[in-house]
């Protein structure tokens, strides 16, 4: 039977064990602890570091093996009786040198489209819009373009002039209105029907889209009036009969429409 004295001395062991095993248990917390704080860090660094890079845009190969641009989207139904297959509409939404200095004058604008004729009286009271346009006409600018937008509610106009072909194409540069209609008592003004005026996305900012009007239409005093129609309203009607190319009444026509030249008269 063991001494007192070696009993003492087998629990003071014991003790001394369970003490080493305690602080070994301990450290081996303390590393995984330790290493589990450092993978978060890491991972936590990396995203933070992630985020603050320039977000990368990745070209997508095949749009960037074409060297042409997409040609603007028009309706390919069967033409309505008074109007052609049209011509193929521009690949391209080539921006012009601003026009500011030596503009032209016109009087009469043509704009031959596959539907038939249209002929615009141009108005005195916006040289700068008329002269503008006119620049951009003698240059090209219009020939093989779309009208993208017809409105058959509410409003009642075919909107043209966007070699995009999808209202957000423009010549490369802005200028002001001029002409404005004044406003009736209710802050409304009617454009009466063959009233041509200028399409903008706020005040001053008129490039080369305008409206042709086929039917009375209350609109904001808020675009340049610069002609009126004096031949081809027919033909407005004929593309607004056959309305939008969605069934909606705000879209792309469901009869094309592609000016195939523009000129002017001076």
């Amino acid at each position: 039977m063991p001494s007192k004295r070696e009993r003492e001395l087998a629990r003071a062991k014991f003790a001394r064990q369970q003490e080493r095993r305690a602080q070994r248990r301990t450290r081996n917390r303390f590393i995984t602890v330790a290493v589990l704080g450092f993978l978060f860090i890491g991972v936590v660094g990396f995203a933070v570091y992630q985020n603050s890079q320039p977000e990368q845009i990745i070209a997508d190969p095949a749009a960037s093996s074409s060297s042409e641009p997409a040609p603007a989207t028009i309706s390919t139904n069967a033409p309505i009786p008074g109007c052609e297959e049209p011509a193929v509409v521009r690949a391209d939404n080539i921006t012009y040198g601003n026009a500011t200095t030596d503009l032209p004058t016109a009087s009469e604008f043509s704009l031959e489209t596959n539907c038939g004729l249209i002929k615009i009286a141009t108005d005195a009271k916006a040289p700068t819009t008329v002269g503008t346009l006119a620049w951009l006409a003698n240059s090209g600018y219009f020939n093989n373009t779309s009208c993208h937008r017809l409105t058959t509610q509410g409003i009642f106009v075919l909107q043209c002039g966007d070699p995009a072909g999808d209202g957000t194409g423009g010549p490369g540069f802005s200028f002001a209105d001029e002409n404005l209609p004044v406003a009736g008592a209710d802050g409304n003004f009617i454009y009466p029907r063959g009233t041509v005026a200028m399409a903008n996305s706020g005040p001053n900012t008129n490039g080369s889209q305008f409206f042709l009007v086929y039917q009375d239409s209350p609109l904001p005093p808020n675009y340049s009036v610069w002609g009126s129609i004096t031949q081809g309203l027919d033909a407005l009607d004929n593309v607004a009969s056959a309305g939008v190319l969605d069934g909606s009444t705000d879209g792309l026509p469901s009869q094309a429409v592609v000016i195939s030249k523009a000129s002017t008269t001076p």
